[in-house]
């Protein structure tokens, strides 16, 4: 089979795909010259589509030669492997932060029904909504709702202090958790 010139454009694209890495050894530039290897060496049949071409210095393509690999080579292989695991983790953990994002929505929606019931003309700011969220987070929602409670039954006639004294049960039960 009679080599056929790799364009600019695929050479660079496969440059690209393998970020710039000598696939068998892990060289890059500026220390190393890069060549794109045929898998398959043409001289075996190989072509010049996409899966049959591999960034290579060119210590480790002259290395090579003609022999054939058989497959891809086992550095990129696990280089694949891995940038699979680590896209699903990454994938998993912003499903996890989501659904925190969620529930710290929905439990601060309910913290602020419980003074909402004690105020019904009231509604808490976006910046009380803050703070109710960072309670959630450190003690529970529970516990918050239990404060929010213990508050607005306390001060039922002084709307202005309610969230103040709110927050002071919290800080309070904070401390509680940090001196346990």
């Amino acid at each position: 089979m009679k080599r056929k010139q790799l364009s600019k454009k695929t050479r660079f694209d496969i440059f690209k795909r393998d970020a710039f890495v000598c696939q068998y050894c892990g060289a890059h530039p500026p220390q190393a010259i890069l060549h794109v290897d045929h898998i398959l060496a043409v001289a075996s049949g190989g072509g010049n589509d996409s899966d049959n071409l591999i960034t290579s210095c060119a210590d480790c393509n002259g290395g090579k030669g003609a022999r054939s690999l058989k497959s891809v080579p086992q550095p990129l292989a696990e280089k694949m492997d891995d940038l699979a695991e680590r896209e699903a983790q990454i994938a998993g953990y912003q499903s996890l932060l989501a659904e925190k994002r969620k529930r710290i929505e929905s439990g601060i929606a309910s913290v602020m029904d419980v003074y909402e019931r004690f105020y019904p003309e009231w509604t808490l700011t976006e910046s009380a909504g803050v703070s109710i969220g960072k309670f959630i987070e450190g003690l529970g929602l529970e516990c918050v709702i239990d404060a929010m409670e213990i508050a607005c039954e306390r001060l039922k006639w002084n709307k202005n202090k309610t969230f103040r004294y709110f927050c002071g049960i919290c800080w309070h039960r904070v401390r509680e958790n940090q001196d346990a």
